[in-house]
């Protein structure tokens, strides 16, 4: 059998941590964002855990060793 392919995209958006969880950045904050308020460029900045049910297609995405 050919070895399972972790996929490009996915590895280059999603971080896994040491316990397990996943981790992406926020969306909103690549262009245009001289009219957004600083509240909420502030709160768009840094990494968020990902959404629980959206975990299990990015786990499958990564690869099979990725986040166990």
């Amino acid at each position: 059998m050919p070895k399972m392919k972790t996929h490009s995209g996915a590895k280059k958006r999603f971080k896994v941590t040491g316990t397990g969880k996943l981790m992406h950045r926020q969306a909103n904050l690549g262009h245009l964002n001289a009219h957004k308020s600083s509240t909420r460029l502030r709160r768009l900045k840094g990494v968020k855990e990902m959404a629980p049910a959206d975990v299990a297609q990015a786990k499958k995405l990564l690869g099979s060793n990725k986040g166990r």
